[in-house]
Formats: structure tokens, sequence, C-alpha cells
């Protein structure tokens, strides 16, 4: 038996999934965290004004990434076995924003402690903007004129 090998008194290894170690990346926890935000009725988007207009320009300049970044608007901090989330929404007008944060906060926890197994310890929700129903999207607006 090699050195670190794992093995209990009666001399078998321990279990496979417990040999070695799993570590999950912030970026991972913001992209569930992100997309779970984005399933509720009611949000419009992620992120404040300016950064989803630092997106939009971003995502026209060559190499710099494709598609709409599912991390915008979202912010982790990610320990071993715990995380804490913070979510900048735009929300669309209309909506009851408690109940609207409420629901975000709830995909977010169970997404996230379902395909992390990381216990989520809190979810601070700021509402940032209000989309309201005559508004064009910045993106909408940047394609029109060309």
């Amino acid at each position: 038996m090699g050195e670190g090998a794992t093995r209990d008194a009666g001399g078998k290894r321990g279990a496979p999934g417990s040999r070695g170690r799993t570590t999950i990346e912030d970026v991972v926890v913001m992209k569930i965290a992100g997309i779970a935000a984005r399933e509720v009725i009611g949000v419009h988007a992620l992120g404040s004004g300016f950064s989803r207009s630092m997106g939009a320009v971003r995502e026209r300049v060559p190499g710099a990434g494709s598609g709409k970044s599912v991390t915008r608007g979202v912010k982790v901090e990610v320990g071993e076995v715990q995380t804490a989330i913070d979510l900048e929404l735009v929300v669309d007008y209309g909506v009851a924003i408690a109940e609207v944060a409420s629901v975000v906060r709830e995909n977010v926890i169970s997404a996230v402690e379902r395909m992390t197994s990381l216990d989520v310890v809190e979810v601070n929700i700021a509402v940032s903007d209000v989309r309201l129903p005559d508004e064009e999207d910045e993106e909408e607006e940047e394609q029109r004129v060309q």
C-alpha cells in the first residue's frame, strides 16, 4: 500500500466517493445562480443598466466572448461547505417586487444546493431598475442602428 492510501481498520479502502477532494470554483456558483434567477417570471435582467451596457459592448468585440454573460449581476463568496450570493435584478413593471425576490431566492438556493451540495447561507437581492413596458432593451436599440 502506497503512502496516502486510505484503508479502514479491516484493511479495506474507503468508499470510492471519499477518495479525493472536490472543489467548486466561484464561477460555477455564479453561473448556476444567474441562470436560476433568470428563470423566474418577473425578472427582466440581472445587473445594473451600466453593467448591461458594458456587457452588450463586450459581446460585440471579436474574441471577447460570445453570448450573454450569465454571471452579470451575480457576486458570490464560496467556502469549502458554504456560499453566499448577491444578485442585482431588473424587474418587469407591475410585478410584486417582494414576491419576485422571494421566488428568486428560493429558486437560486434550490439550484445551488442541489447542484453543488454547498449550504447557501444567504441570497441578498438588490433591485436596481424596473423595466417599463414601452422601453426597448439596450441590445435591441444597438442592433437597429449600425
